[in-house]
């Protein structure tokens, strides 16, 4: 009884929770405690702001990132860069494998100094050592296997750099959402990038993005449409047929 009230429960918790959806849009997330607010609202190490004001005011050429020519990728805990993700993979697998083996074997004695017709003659009726032994296997596998996939996917989204490593790697993470009718398009990136891998235009392709995460789906009523209910879920689950 306590099983059947907590799965009552769970349902009706989830039940309600579907049920405040209805009738409204699909909320956006805050960004107010995104860890890119976070990285862009606190600051560099104030020796990295010296050194990097500490430039002749009076000259043209200068490394300074706020000069006409400096160079103004990102590089510091809060600068924003743009990843490009572009993808267009095609992998076709097939396997296919055959085994076949049969065997027999035959053990008689219908001739040893006569025994074999001395013995028949006390063996039950039918019965006789003419073929003492037969036996007859065989057995046969065949499998096959084939994977199709094909993937293209051209995005582009500002990623922020959230945190600086001691080796000078940049993590960053970037999320973007857009709201069409009552269904959120969401898309998020997040990974490690090395400072010399972000081009001039201050951006940087999927491929150069270690430990890359990139996820690209929606929510709303369409998805949730396409998600089979929580009932059915667990019964594919629990059931054993």
């Amino acid at each position: 009884m306590r099983m059947s009230y907590l799965l009552l429960l769970t349902m009706g918790v989830s039940a309600c929770t579907n049920l405040d959806t209805v009738g409204r849009l699909p909320e956006f997330t805050p960004i107010q405690d995104s860890p890119e607010a976070s990285a862009m609202l606190y600051p560099p190490l104030p020796e990295q702001i010296e050194q990097r004001s500490a430039v002749n005011g009076a000259s043209l050429w200068t490394a300074s990132r706020h000069s006409l020519l400096g160079d103004r990728r990102a590089m510091e805990r809060g600068d924003i860069l743009t990843v490009v993700i572009e993808i267009d993979e095609k992998a076709e697998i097939s396997n296919t494998t055959s085994r076949n083996r049969s065997g027999s074997e035959s053990m008689g004695i219908p001739d040893l100094f006569g025994i074999s017709q001395r013995v028949d003659r006390s063996l039950p009726e039918g019965a006789s050592l003419a073929n003492a032994v037969g036996t007859n296997s065989s057995s046969a596998s065949t499998g096959n296997g084939s994977v199709s996939r094909n993937e293209k996917i051209e995005l582009m989204v500002a990623a922020t750099i959230v945190d600086v490593l001691p080796n000078g790697v940049l993590r960053i993470q970037g999320s973007q959402e857009v709201r069409v009718n009552f269904e959120i398009r969401e898309l998020l990136v997040e990974g490690y990038v090395r400072p010399e891998d972000v081009s001039r235009q201050n951006n940087i392709t999927y491929d150069k993005i270690a430990s890359a995460r990139i996820s690209y789906g929606g929510r709303g009523q369409i998805s949730q449409v396409q998600q089979p209910r929580y009932g059915q879920q667990i019964a594919d689950i629990v059931l054993p047929f």
